[in-house]
């Protein structure tokens, strides 16, 4: 063979050589195309997913916190309900206090006036007691004192003196 035989020879093998290559990377690069096609659709599904998974869970915690309101509301209620009662039964009590002391207060002043009016007729009886006694002391003071007088006049007047001039 002749120098330029082979010389095509190594060429058109090259330029084969070269074809297929070109051929295989055009083929991996169809089939690196296609992956990615598949992955980012795969992507879009998800982020489609999550997006309608999103939108799922703000509805839900929107409704979730309306039932949190509406709980809380009617605890409240319950609360002011309970609070109510509350406020009606010691205000109940407090009545029913007042009532045991105003009717205890009224006893004690009941005591009180008849103690008064006991300790006014014991002073009376014992003023009119002590009256009687001073009366009678003092009419025996005075038959005492005036027989005593007359006595010490005669004794006077057995001296020769004058009560009087004394």
């Amino acid at each position: 063979m002749s120098p330029k035989k082979k010389t095509r020879k190594i060429t058109k093998k090259k330029q084969d050589k070269s074809d297929n290559d070109l051929e295989a990377k055009y083929r991996r690069s169809v089939l690196d195309v296609a992956i990615l096609h598949d992955h980012i659709a795969v992507q879009c599904e998800s982020v489609r997913t999550v997006q309608s998974d999103r939108i799922d869970l703000r509805r839900r915690v929107r409704d979730m916190e309306q039932n949190l309101q509406h709980e809380r509301q009617d605890h409240r209620d319950v609360n002011s309900t309970l609070c109510q009662e509350k406020l009606s039964k010691e205000r109940r009590e407090r009545e029913q206090m007042e009532q045991e002391k105003d009717a205890t207060i009224a006893e004690l002043q009941h005591k009180l006036d008849n103690m008064e009016t006991d300790y006014e007729k014991i002073l009376h009886e014992t003023l009119d007691s002590l009256t009687s006694q001073l009366s009678a002391a003092r009419q025996r003071w005075e038959d005492t004192s005036t027989t005593s007088h007359q006595n010490y006049q005669g004794l006077l007047s057995e001296f020769g003196l004058n009560a009087l001039d004394i």
